[in-house]
Order: C-alpha cells, then structure tokens, then sequence
C-alpha cells in the first residue's frame, strides 16, 4: 500500500474510533472531526502529510452539499423568501462589522486589523450549519430555508470583500469602484446565461440521463463540479457556483432523485473538509490574545443572533422562526480564516490577527454546533425575554383567523408527506379535517386540493391557545419528534382538551413514552407499512394456494 492510502486508511480509522465514542455519549460528530483534524494535523501528532489529496476530497465535499442545498431551491420559494433572506443576511453583516470594528478598536488595534476582524467575524460558516440542519431534517423547514437564503448571501459578500480589499494595494478608491463593478457585470453576465441554460438546455438534457440511474449521479456531481469551477474562474467562490448549479435543477422532476443518491456520497466526503479545516487551523501567535478571543466570541454569539431575531421580527415573524434562524450565525466561517489569511499575505495586518480569528472560530463553531442541535430546549429556556423581537401581529405567519371559526372532528398537526396523505384520504371521506402547519408553501399546496389548513408554529406549545377543540374527536400529531410530541399532549391537555390524541414514533420505546404521557393511539409508520405489506403478500399466497 502506498504512504497515501496509508495516511486515509489511519484517519478514517481514527475518525471512526472517536465518533463511536461520541455517538455514545450524544456529542456532534462535526466537533469530532474538527477535533481528529487538530489532533492529526502538523500542530500536534503530524500524521496529515498528503494535504492536497485532503484538500481536493474537501472541496468536492463543499461542491456536493451545496449543490444539494441548490436543488431544494426551486424558483417559487426564492421569490417568496429571498426579501427576508437578503434583509437578513445584508442587516447582520452591516451591524457585525460597524460594531466588531468598533469592539476592535476598543480593543487596541488598529484601524485595518480591526476592519480585517470586524470583517471576518460577520461570515457564518454555510457549510456546518447545512450539515447541522441536514441531520436534524430542518433543511426544509421555514427557518432552515431562510438561512440558507441568507448564509448564501454572506458566501457572495464574502468573495467581494475578499475583492475589494485586494485593490486596497492598488491605485485607492477607483479601483474599488472599478472592481465593485466588474462583479455587478459578472453577476448579472452569470444570471442571464444560467437562466438561457435553465429554459433551452437542461430540461432536454436531464431527460436524456435520467434514464440511467448510475448516469443520473454521475451527471449531478459533474454538473455542480463544473459550475463551482466556473464560478470561480469568474471571481466568485467555488461554493456560489456549486450552489447554482443545484439551483438549475431545482424544477427538475428528478430532483428528489438526485438527491437522496448524492446524501451519502456528501456526507462521507464532508468528513475530509472538516479534518482539512481541523488540520489547518493555527495557534501559534495566539499568546495574549486569548481576553480577546472570548470577548468578540461572545459578540458573535449573542450578537449576530439578536440582529437576525430583530430583523425577522420587523418583517412579521415569530420569535421562534427568527431564534432558530438567527442561532446559524452564531459562528464564523473556515472563510473568515482564509480571508484574515489574505490580509496577512498582502501585508495588511500581521499573524496575531490571523491566531485571533483562529481561535474565536474554533470557539464560536464549537459553541454554536450545540446551540443548533439543542435550539428547541434553548428557545423554550429564553422564550420569556424574547417577546420584544416579535410584532403584536407576526402577519407572515399569522394563524389563519378564521380558524375560531371551523369545528372539525380531526384536527391533524403536521402536513409532510405522512401526515399530508392522512389529511386527504380523511378528506376523501368526507370527514371533517383540519390540517396545520409552519410551511407556507405546504399549506397553499394542500389549499390547493380542497383541504383546510390553517397556518400555524406546529413545534410551539403555545399553538394549544388557537385550535378550534370544542368538537375536536381527535388531534393527531405526525411529528416525529417525541419532545414536541410529548410538550403537545401536555398542552392540549392544560387547555381542558379530553378528546383522543394520537401521535407518530419510530421506535417501540419513543411509542410507549408517547403512551404513558397520555397519547390514545401511537401510530408507527415503518412498521405499520410493513405489517400491511406482509398481511397482503400472506393473503395474497394464501388464495393463490387454496386455488391450485
């Protein structure tokens, strides 16, 4: 076996070793490999010696997950939710940078090293934080699709920042103005072609290779590998193009296809950039610096957050919508690094500036990786000092006011693809349902096929408050999640609801829970489903037997 083979063979074995531990006592695995990198890499143990191979598995990592994350984006959601996502993502830069340069310059530095800190502290990183997202299954959920709206804005201004101070060394502000507009004119140069490709070329084209499954994948990875190249041939980030690649496919019919082939394929090659980032990371100018770091840490975690919250809250959202999304920017960006890194090489500023960034960036990652995966207990622990950062009205995702109104006998709360089926084949009976859910573009969907669904924070005990009851037979909770769950069957019952209450799970001991807490029935959709597919086969046999 050759050296190369050698090395990957130690670290996966290494990785593989730890994570066991990990998983057992419930840490992320994205801390862990971050944590393999550190340890394997040229700071400690030494073991990482084949840094482009590492490097090249990482960046097709990138491609992939954001390419995937493309593909959920179809064209009707980003005119819905781009307003709020560039709002968001443009207000939280502006005020991390005004006051981290502020918080710089208090600090002692001086006025570029500050503007260099103050910069890097606003990029969160896109690429954890889908990962995170990915693997709690909130990707699709209002506040996930929010962040990725605004994370992807930040992935922009971060490669314009980088631009615009690279001309820093050249002839003063006309080269700014110069450089700002030759990305205007690559931006709207790039949109126009994409858009020609996503009318006339793609469509033909995607029809001809799904009608191989093996080619299908192929394609998917070649098509985001090829765009995230271009894109960065034109000035932007491999992570934009890779993005838009996805986003050309979004109204492909065989998107969901793509997807759930690329999920395994991105999640073992995100193992190499999170060990490339661990390995890359560099402590040794962090000497009296360490005050500083947690100071402007702890300006990124309680900052960044408290923008987004308030400017969600301003545009008509709840404070749980904008609480979930504003915990995705409580870190900065392995970006952040690499553009303090420009700084140093084009002699802006000096390697303190670069171990500073370093080590907030291991901190805010570390902290922020456990906000993210706890943020439903964490909302529920400061729900009471947030009521500032939502209108007396949330109108974006106001309950339908008429719901006092409806008296239905099933009350359904969760409208995917479980509970959407169930809501319309009761419908289909004639029975009398009520469908609710926190997805806008689910709810005009199901609107769409005659059901009544009422807008609604499915995840919120405070949701108990505006349910029509009174002739409530049954409220049924397709949510997965037994916390939810168990929080939902306390409220309804605090708000005097004694009708049924049904729940979903998807393991035997989560059901027995579910009963206990006072749940009527438990339905377990997996081995439900297989219990009627074997009744059907045995049925089945059993008359092709008695026949012959």
């Amino acid at each position: 076996m050759s050296p190369p083979f050698n090395e990957l063979a130690l670290l996966l074995a290494a990785t593989a070793a730890i994570g066991i531990v990990a998983v057992r006592f419930r840490q992320p695995l994205i801390l862990v490999y971050i944590i393999v990198g550190i340890v394997a890499g040229p700071m400690v143990l030494g073991w990482i010696t084949m840094r482009d191979p590492l490097e090249l598995l990482a960046q097709i990592g990138v491609a992939v997950l954001l390419f995937t994350v493309g593909l959920k984006l179809d064209l009707h959601l980003v005119r819905r939710l781009g307003p709020v996502a560039l709002a968001t993502g443009l207000g939280q830069l502006l005020f991390t940078i005004l006051f981290g340069y502020l918080l710089g310059m208090a600090l002692g530095m001086n006025h570029l090293k500050a503007l260099y800190v103050a910069i890097a502290l606003t990029f969160s990183s896109t690429i954890i934080i889908i990962k995170l997202l990915s693997d709690k299954r909130e990707l699709d959920s209002l506040h996930g699709r929010i962040a990725v709206g605004f994370l992807i804005v930040q992935d922009i201004a971060v490669v314009i920042a980088m631009m615009v101070m690279s001309t820093l060394n050249m002839a003063g502000a006309g080269s700014v103005f110069e450089t700002l507009g030759l990305i205007t004119l690559k931006l709207v140069t790039a949109s126009l072609l994409l858009a020609i490709i996503m009318r006339y070329v793609l469509p033909r084209l995607i029809d001809l290779v799904a009608r191989s499954q093996e080619l299908m994948l192929l394609f998917a990875i070649a098509w985001g590998i090829a765009l995230a190249t271009l894109g960065e041939s034109l000035g932007f980030s491999k992570e934009v193009g890779a993005f838009l690649a996805g986003f050309s496919l979004a109204s492909s019919p065989y998107r969901d296809a793509m997807s759930s082939r690329l999920n395994p394929v991105r999640d073992f090659l995100l193992l190499f950039f999170f060990l490339d980032l661990g390995a890359r990371l560099e402590f040794h100018t962090i000497d009296g610096q360490i005050g500083d770091a947690i100071l402007l840490s702890a300006f990124v975690l309680i900052g960044n957050p408290l923008i987004v919250m308030a400017i969600m809250g301003y545009m008509g959202y709840r404070k749980r919508t904008g609480f979930m999304a504003g915990l995705t920017v409580a870190q900065i960006s392995e970006f952040s690094i690499v553009f303090v890194a420009m700084g140093v090489t084009l002699g802006h500023i000096g390697d303190d500036a670069l171990g500073l960034v370093t080590l907030i960036g291991l901190i805010t990652i570390s902290i922020c990786t456990y906000m993210v995966l706890n943020a439903q207990p964490l909302f529920e622990l400061v729900k009471p000092w947030l009521l500032r950062f939502e209108r007396k009205i949330p109108f974006r995702e106001q309950v339908s006011s008429d719901m006092d109104k409806m008296d239905p006998e099933l009350i359904i709360i969760g409208l995917g693809r479980y509970g959407g089926h169930l809501a319309l084949r009761l419908l289909k009976e004639s029975r009398q349902v009520l469908g609710v859910d926190f997805d806008p573009e689910r709810v005009r969907e199901l609107r769409h096929y005659g059901l009544r669904v009422a807008f609604g924070d499915v995840e919120s005990t405070e949701l108990a408050d505006v349910l029509p009851l009174a002739k409530a037979r049954w409220v049924v909770s397709t949510l997965p999640d037994v916390g939810i769950n168990l929080a939902l069957i306390a409220s309804l019952r605090q708000h005097g609801y004694s009708g049924l209450i049904a729940a979903v799970a998807h393991t035997k001991e989560d059901a027995l829970t579910l009963t206990q807490a006072g749940a009527s029935t438990v339905f377990l959709p997996y081995a439900d489903a297989t219990e009627f597919a074997a009744e059907t086969l045995y049925q089945s046999l059993k008359g092709k037997d008695s026949t012959t």
